[in-house]
C-alpha cells in the first residue's frame, strides 16, 4: 500500500499525462531532491524555485490566469504567512471579475506537528485557511484520499489549497490507489528513488487511474450512536482509535467523521450524526481561539440547541506562540490519543 507521499507522487503523474497539469514548483520540488518529504520525486513538470514564497504564489496566480493549470508548493505552512494578501486576491479573482477569470490552481503544503519540527515547522494552516473566501480547501487522512482529493484540487476552476498533515506523510493506507501494484515493496521499487546518486534514476510508474474525491464530502470512518466526533487530517486515525478502546472497554459507539474538505464543508454529515447522537466533539491541532472548530460549534449550537443533551466541545491545541522541540512540550501543546478520550468521556458524562 503507499503512503501518503507516494500517492501524491502518483496523483501529480497522472495530472501531468491526463489532466493537462504543466508546472508542479516550489522550493527543492524538482530534481534531485523531489521535495523535502518526497512527494515529487520524478515528476516531469516538477521545478525548482528561489527560496520566495511570494515568489511562488504570484508565480501561481500568473499561470492560472494565462489559463494552465499548475501546483506550487509551500514546503512548510509556515512560511506561507507571509503571502497572506496574495492569496487573498487569488481567492476573489473569480468574483471580482464577474466569472470572466477562473483561478485554476493547486496550493500544497504540509501542516501540523507530530515530527518534533519545533516553532518553525509545527504550524497549522487551516483556521486561517478557512478565512479566505473564494479558496476550497482540503486536507486528507489516509493515501487514497490524498490522492482523490489531488486530482480533484487540480481539475477543480477555483483555487484550492491541499493541507497534507506532516505526520501522516509516511504513513501508509489499507486501500489500493486505482492502477498500484499491491506489493508496496514493488511500488518503492519503480516509484521511490535510490539514495545517492540520482542523475540517472528514472521512475516506472503504475499505470494509476482517474480517481476524484468530492470536494465537499466528509466521510464516516467509524459510525457510532452515543457522540459524535468531527476531525480531519492527522487526529483521524486517533480518533479512530480512540472509538475502539471505548467500545472495547465501555460499550460506547462512537461515531467518527472525517471531514476531508475544510470549505466547502459537509454540514448535512455532521447534522445527521448529531440528530443522531444528541452530543458533539470536534477535535484538530489549531491554536483554540478563533478555531475553525468555533464556527462549527457555533452553527451546530444555533441550529441544533434543542435536540442537543450536552454542549459542543472543542479539542485543539493550546493558544502557545509555537511548539516546543521537546516530546513533552509538543505532546502536551497538540491533543493526543488520551486527550481525545477524556474529552469524549466528559461529553458522554454530561448530565441533561
Amino acid at each position: 500500500m503507499a503512503n501518503m507521499a507516494q500517492s501524491i507522487r502518483m496523483a501529480l503523474h497522472y495530472a501531468e499525462k491526463n489532466l493537462d497539469l504543466k508546472d508542479v514548483f516550489g522550493e527543492d520540488v524538482g530534481a534531485p531532491m523531489g521535495g523535502v518529504f518526497t512527494a515529487t520525486q520524478g515528476v516531469e513538470c516538477a521545478w525548482n524555485t528561489p527560496l520566495d514564497e511570494r515568489g511562488i504564489i504570484g508565480t501561481a496566480m500568473g499561470i492560472a490566469l494565462a489559463g494552465d493549470r499548475c501546483v506550487a508548493e509551500i514546503q512548510f505552512c509556515d512560511y506561507i504567512f507571509n503571502t497572506i494578501d496574495l492569496l487573498k486576491i487569488a481567492g476573489n479573482t473569480l468574483w471580482a471579475s464577474n466569472g470572466n477569470y477562473p483561478m485554476p490552481l493547486t496550493v500544497m503544503t504540509p501542516v501540523g506537528a507530530g515530527i518534533r519540527g519545533s516553532i518553525y515547522h509545527s504550524h497549522s494552516f487551516d483556521a486561517w485557511a478557512t478565512r479566505m473566501p473564494g479558496w476550497k480547501v482540503v486536507m486528507p487522512s489516509t493515501p487514497i484520499d490524498t490522492y482523490g482529493l489531488l486530482l480533484s484540487a487540480i481539475k477543480d476552476p477555483n483555487p484550492v489549497l491541499f493541507l497534507a498533515p506532516k505526520a501522516l506523510l509516511r504513513v501508509r493506507g489499507e486501500e489500493l490507489i486505482p492502477g498500484e501494484p499491491e506489493n508496496e515493496k514493488d511500488l518503492k521499487a519503480m516509484i521511490d528513488a535510490p539514495v545517492g546518486d540520482r542523475s540517472r534514476w528514472k521512475p516506472k510508474w503504475p499505470k494509476v487511474e482517474e480517481y476524484c474525491i468530492e470536494i465537499g464530502k466528509a466521510k464516516i470512518v467509524h459510525p457510532g450512536k452515543d457522540l459524535t466526533l468531527v476531525t480531519y487530517g492527522r487526529h483521524v486515525l486517533m480518533a479512530g482509535q480512540v472509538a475502539k478502546e471505548l467500545k472495547e472497554q465501555k460499550g460506547i459507539e462512537i461515531e467518527v467523521i472525517d471531514l476531508r474538505s475544510l470549505y466547502p464543508y459537509d454540514w448535512q454529515a455532521i447534522k445527521t450524526s448529531i440528530e443522531k447522537t444528541k452530543r458533539v466533539l470536534f477535535v484538530n491541532e489549531d491554536t483554540e481561539v478563533t478555531n475553525f472548530a468555533e464556527h462549527l460549534a457555533y452553527r451546530v449550537t444555533s441550529e441544533l440547541f434543542y435536540q442537543l443533551l450536552a454542549k459542543p466541545k472543542i479539542l485543539a491545541a493550546k493558544n502557545l506562540p509555537g511548539i516546543g522541540l521537546h516530546a513533552a512540550l509538543e505532546e502536551n501543546t497538540v491533543p493526543q490519543t488520551k486527550d481525545i478520550k477524556e474529552a469524549a468521556l466528559e461529553v458522554l458524562n454530561e448530565i441533561p
